[in-house]
């Protein structure tokens, strides 16, 4: 199965998708990878999740890419000793160090660090920013504010911190034993959330020591910041603009969503744009025309994928949700201005043997119209670079190793194929042109163009690229 559109599709699953024959629907209607919520399902019901997505895999014959999505710290208020309080512009509240349950002066704040790093002026954000208030002192015991934004507040309800940078890793006790679990399963992707600093990322990268790769989820003011380097550190990204634009003006998101999707494209890294995609499909059938112009600026910037939340979670149109988004990406790319926008906003080749090889395979490529650019990769590294150049040609991923084409599925415009090693170079040109054929992207007596690195099984060595003829029942020539 082959899909007709190069930016993928990342769906949630959940209650409303969790069943085998889901995922399936799921897959057939557009999904490339499967999100599974560590902040909602245990390693029990992960282990499961895991077991029926590779059941569907072997089933349809195509690797499918698994993300887990770590939960981070979250940061709530204690308990109101009757539950919730109302709290009114200018009046004073604290959150303190005091374990009593709170009422209409104070709450129990249970995060010494926040206690110790907040500083008067600062601003903390309650239940997604329904609650403003604005620190006038503190002395690491009890954080004194005054409310800008009233509201109500109820039990253990969470807590933004976008002026403060807290002294603490993304990775709690709960995601260090759920990082072990998913490893363990075999999962491709990690994502960590509440990602802060490049330092963040090392404790997983440690634990992880490549057996998945790292996606970190920019949601926080203080990642904008540093955002080079955290993208350096990275194997991936993601735009979470559901956290984002709680600690940051919601008028700000669109803006940071292009610099972090420029910002990706240009170091070859992968970049999810995610979040309140489809929304209103969690409980109708068809999107607003806002929520299509949403998932539609996301694929004329070139993002590599799309991602469904609640929507495909818990919505009550899950399939239709993930049929709806591949709709939309499919006219997007047919649309006569996609070539020019994606153009635009190709980045310079960096100055290796590997880029100048995606570079003129890409040229040649659209030049003489060829009809795939075919690429063998082990690590996954040619297959990236590859789809750094954004070719207007489908590229065809070529890997012996099964977890590189599973995580190459999260990659735009990459259709990967699980195959043997090329005993040699015939071999490689012959099995290139066979499976180009197979999958139907290209018929006798069309071209194709394929790259690998020479000698054979050398990572990252991409130095080669030839131009094959594809032959009778898919010989190459």
């Amino acid at each position: 199965m082959r899909r007709s559109r190069k930016v993928k599709i990342l769906a949630t699953l959940g209650p409303a998708s969790s069943s085998e024959a889901m995922i399936k629907r799921l897959f057939e209607a557009g999904a490339d990878v499967f999100r599974i919520n560590m902040s909602h399902a245990d390693p029990a019901l992960m282990r499961q999740l895991v077991h029926r997505i590779r059941a569907v895999e072997k089933e349809v014959g195509r690797p499918i890419g698994i993300l887990a999505d770590l939960q981070g710290p979250k940061l709530r208020v204690g308990r109101f000793a009757e539950g919730k309080v109302m709290l009114e512009v200018g009046q004073s509240f604290t959150l303190d160090d005091n374990p009593a349950p709170g009422d209409a002066s104070r709450v129990h704040m249970p995060h010494p660090e926040i206690l110790a790093s907040v500083q008067p002026g600062h601003r903390l954000l309650i239940d997604d920013g329904r609650l403003e208030l604005k620190a006038t002192a503190t002395d690491g015991k009890a954080i004194t504010c005054i409310v800008v934004a009233g509201n109500r507040i109820s039990d253990r309800k969470g807590v933004s911190l976008p002026d403060t940078e807290l002294p603490v890793g993304a990775m709690t006790e709960k995601d260090r034993a759920d990082l072990d679990a998913v490893l363990a399963a075999g999962v491709d992707w990690i994502a960590l959330s509440f990602i802060q600093r490049p330092e963040d990322l090392a404790e997983a990268r440690k634990i992880a020591r490549g057996r998945a790769y790292l996606l970190s989820k920019i949601e926080k003011p203080q990642a904008v910041t540093r955002l080079a380097e955290i993208i350096e550190l990275s194997d991936a990204l993601m735009v979470a603009r559901g956290d984002l634009g709680v600690e940051m003006p919601l008028e700000a998101v669109p803006g940071i969503q292009k610099q972090i999707t420029r910002a990706a494209r240009k170091a070859g890294k992968p970049v999810v744009v995610a979040t309140q995609m489809l929304e209103s499909m969690i409980s109708a059938p068809v999107p607003t025309r806002a929520e299509v112009s949403d998932v539609a600026t996301a694929v004329f910037e070139g993002a590599d994928a799309i991602m469904l939340s609640a929507e495909s979670a818990a919505g009550e149109y899950p399939v239709e949700a993930v049929a709806t988004m591949n709709r939309i990406a499919e006219r997007v790319e047919q649309d006569p201005t996609y070539p020019g926008i994606i153009n635009a906003q190709r980045s310079e080749p960096e100055a290796t043997g590997a880029d100048a090889i995606s570079l003129a395979s890409r040229q040649i490529a659209e030049t003489l119209k060829l009809s795939a650019i075919i690429t063998y990769t082990a690590s996954g590294t040619t297959g990236l670079r590859a789809a750094r150049e954004r070719p207007q040609v489908p590229i065809i991923a070529l890997s012996p190793v099964v977890q590189t084409a599973r995580r190459l599925s999260l990659v735009w415009g990459t259709h990967c194929v699980v195959t043997a090693d090329a005993s040699d170079l015939d071999d490689m040109v012959n099995r290139a042109c066979r499976i180009a054929f197979a999958e139907s992207f290209a018929k006798p007596g069309d071209r194709v163009i394929i790259t690998a690195g020479v000698p054979l099984r050398t990572p990252g060595a991409t130095n080669m690229l030839r131009i094959a003829y594809v032959g009778a029942e898919g010989s190459g020539a």
